[in-house]
């Protein structure tokens, strides 16, 4: 069975490959033989699947360009291919984690059964289990890599397949790209070598991450807590969602611990499951996503709603204020947590004096005079908290900052050197005490928001997606990348600076990020998803008041629009 890594090749070939060779299952060659449109099968097979930002991400389902146990065994052999090249004489290992995404198990064992056939001793999680928790297991364990089965916020068709290296953190560019060459040796499925998990457990290849992981873990996450004052903790109502994921036992067990009583799982999405039949998308940046969460919130009168996606990385928030329920952005409570952490580490006494936050080019600038206010670094990396990850490792052997805060735009946040990727856990911990501190001083969160706004200037951020499927929409995102690199002076009404990382800009790997800044402070800023077929982009205005930030968000949402309209 050819399975040569050209991205572009005879997919017609490929297909009837797949639907001949024994070495595919008659569910797969079943599911393959009930497709009717010949795009269907274009779009499967017309190539692999592959690295992005995030790893291995695909739509489930039988075919080269899908997330199936097959492609599962292809990209574990090429790993570890790839880790017996930089490490020849060294008894290799690993752990593998998952989460509550259909398939996940399977393809976690999948991993498994191939990585134990290379003599590669596997720990394996014994549940589900959030991805920060496979961040630190792999540093905890001592292992030389890492693999998590989620696609983390995206909807239920996917599945995904994150590589970790022995410090916890995803992979960077480079070394992906050394695993896809060893991917892409693979010639043939039927040379992927794997074994059952009964035998790799009978020759002690196969071992099982268990509670003893679960217990380091949630004291490393409880070491970050900030409030000692249990009476105001208690006094705060939390109405929690885990749509139906990883979160509910981490994140339900570290706010009992920590001193938070009442706190109301949303029944309705508290067990596992990968349909996910409550929600349209299991996101919390999806508003939608927490309205079942915020019904009930009000049934309770609950002061935060609180929502983590299926791998519990990150999370969403509503907080209650003049009755209603007002849903906050990851920019908003990014900088909220920066401000409390800050704010709380030195009445603490426990701020470093070399502290640094670390954000990525995406998010906003609003908490650069926050850290400058508490004589606190502040460095941006690319987009990915991948990047966050290796910038903290950088900075803890190098001595020269100490890491307190790391967080994204896309709802992802970092306190604590006990992971190397955004924890959903720890953030929901700081969240609770953040709203309790300030209910405790008849404030809530958007009283707070709103005295940053009078302190340090207005912003207001924004995100847009727009999905071009298959290969023509990979050549719409090129293109429309193209017309902002080309012609940027004719879609934007004022003077601007650009900034393009394709080109290898502040010192950062080359990526396809282009970035413009405005007079005022404002910038703009546009690139493809690594994980989807969409072109992002960000916005981050500022303004004197709301009014004149919106205005100005209006005016270059539209002038956007205008070329990307030209491609719909």
């Amino acid at each position: 069975m050819n399975i040569s890594g050209e991205k572009m090749r005879d997919y017609q070939q490929v297909y009837r490959q797949w639907l001949e060779s024994d070495y595919f299952d008659s569910a797969t060659k079943n599911e393959l033989k009930n497709i009717s449109d010949p795009k269907e099968i274009e779009d499967r097979f017309y190539r692999d699947l592959e690295f992005g930002t995030g790893g291995l991400r695909g739509v489930i389902g039988a075919g080269t360009n899908r997330m199936n146990i097959y492609t599962v065994r292809r990209s574990t052999f090429g790993l570890a291919n790839y880790l017996r090249q930089i490490l020849p004489q060294k008894q290799l290992s690993a752990v593998i984690s998952y989460d509550s995404r259909n398939y996940s198990r399977e393809f976690a064992e999948n991993a498994a059964s191939v990585l134990c056939s290379c003599d590669i001793k596997t720990y394996l999680f014994d549940v589900l289990s959030p991805t920060p928790e496979l961040s630190f297991a792999v540093r905890e364990l001592s292992c030389d890599a890492g693999i998590m089965i989620t696609a983390s916020h995206n909807p239920k068709e996917y599945n995904g397949y994150k590589v970790y290296d022995h410090y916890g953190c995803q992979i960077n560019p480079e070394t992906a790209n050394r695993v896809i060459e060893e991917i892409e040796k693979i010639k043939h499925y039927e040379s992927i070598p794997y074994i059952s998990l009964a035998v790799a457990q009978d020759k002690k290849l196969l071992l099982h991450a268990g509670e003893a992981i679960h217990l380091r873990f949630r004291e490393e996450v409880l070491k970050q807590s900030l409030i000692s004052d249990n009476a105001i903790k208690e006094k705060l109502s939390v109405l929690y969602t885990p749509l139906h994921g990883t979160g509910n036992i981490p994140v339900r067990t570290v706010l009992k611990e920590d001193g938070f009583r009442n706190v109301t799982v949303l029944a309705e999405q508290e067990q596992p499951d990968g349909n996910f039949s409550t929600v349209k998308s299991p996101n919390p940046e999806d508003g939608q996503a927490l309205s079942m969460g915020i019904q009930k919130a009000k049934e309770i009168d609950a002061d935060l709603v609180l929502g983590t996606d299926p791998d519990c990385d990150r999370v969403g928030i509503a907080v209650k204020t003049a009755g209603d329920y007002q849903l906050m952005t990851g920019n908003q409570v990014g900088v909220l947590l920066t401000d409390f952490i800050l704010k709380r580490r030195s009445a603490l006494q426990t701020l470093p004096n070399n502290g640094v936050v670390i954000k990525t080019i995406v998010t906003s600038e609003m908490s650069a005079p926050i850290c400058k206010q508490y004589g606190v670094a502040m460095r941006d990396t690319l987009t990915g908290f991948k990047f966050i990850g290796e910038l903290m490792t950088q900075f803890e052997q190098e001595q020269s900052y100490q890491f307190v805060f790391g967080y994204e735009e896309s709802y992802g946040y970092l306190a604590g050197m006990h992971a190397r990727d955004k924890d959903a856990v720890v953030a929901s911990m700081l969240i609770c005490e953040m709203v309790a501190h300030y209910k405790s001083q008849q404030k809530t969160l958007i009283d707070v928001l709103n005295e940053l706004y009078l302190t340090y200037g207005y912003y207001i951020d924004h995100n847009d997606s727009f999905v071009f499927k298959g290969i023509q929409g990979q050549q719409f995102i090129a293109d429309i990348m193209s017309d902002f690199r080309s012609c940027a002076s004719d879609i934007f009404s004022e003077n601007f600076e650009k900034k393009d990382y394709l080109e290898g800009i502040d010192e950062f790997p080359k990526t396809d990020v282009i970035k413009y800044f405005f007079h005022d402070g404002s910038w703009l800023a546009v690139r493809p998803s690594g994980t989807e077929p969409k072109i992002k982009f960000y916005y981050s205005l500022r303004g004197k008041n709301r009014q004149e930030a919106e205005n100005r968000l209006a005016e270059k949402r539209n002038a956007v629009k205008k070329i990307v309209s030209r491609y719909e």
